[in-house]
């Protein structure tokens, strides 16, 4: 614990919400009766507390961008993907309180459970200290990613793959929800991005669209763009 705060630059004032916050689902139910608390609860806030300290910083410092593309930052910072890479910048993986079952199967490696432990971490540090060391944690990562964001705009791989298709008359593309699962309030979806009938994409992500992104990314890979 002493070593993942020194990670985090944040020492806690109730260490119960940290270890709240590493503690998963599997260890929960693992060990039921004796009242062990999983992460679940924090997640859920933690995702409202990311977002609205993202929103607040890219509305104030990309005064450039219109709605539509604050919309695809915000949404590219707090994605799966990303926060797969923040947690892993803090070795987050290897505090987890994980079943026997689960840290067998990888489990500290998944990236579902590690941005969502992310976002737990985010709402127990809010809770023990309040929004802005919540906020001061959060930019640590953010901002570096807001600039390279500005120095590199993120593109929209669906338009581009469309583009391309569109040159090859007769070529039909069609995205294909193959998966959902996750509770109402933190659903995950699975998308396949088909051309006529072969797959030539898969994506995942925390809405259709993200998911659809993320397939129409990885067609584009797959073509060498």
């Amino acid at each position: 614990m002493e070593e993942l705060q020194k990670n985090l630059k944040y020492k806690f004032k109730d260490e119960n919400l940290l270890k709240e916050a590493l503690t998963h689902s599997s260890y929960a139910n693992e060990h039921k009766g004796n009242n062990i608390k999983c992460n679940e609860r924090l997640e859920f806030l933690g995702d409202s507390v990311l977002s609205i300290v993202v929103s607040d910083y890219i509305y104030k410092n990309c005064p450039e961008l219109p709605e539509g593309d604050l919309t695809k930052l915000r949404a590219s910072l707090v994605c799966e993907e990303s926060l797969y890479k923040f947690a892993k910048k803090i070795n987050l993986g290897s505090y987890l309180i994980l079943s026997r079952g689960e840290h067998h199967n990888k489990g500290a490696e998944r990236p579902s459970i590690l941005s969502d432990a992310f976002e737990a971490l985010i709402a127990a540090i809010y809770l023990d200290g309040g929004r802005e060391s919540a906020a001061d944690f959060i930019l640590k990562f953010v901002i570096p990613e807001v600039k390279n964001y500005k120095k590199h705009p993120a593109k929209d791989y669906k338009t581009k793959l469309q583009e391309i298709i569109q040159k090859n008359p007769g070529e039909i593309l069609k995205y294909v929800l193959v998966k959902e699962s996750g509770p109402d309030h933190e659903k995950h979806f699975i998308v396949e991005v088909h051309l006529n009938s072969n797959v030539i994409g898969k994506g995942g992500g925390k809405s259709k669209k993200q998911a659809e992104q993320q397939a129409a990314r990885e067609a584009l890979e797959l073509m060498g763009y």
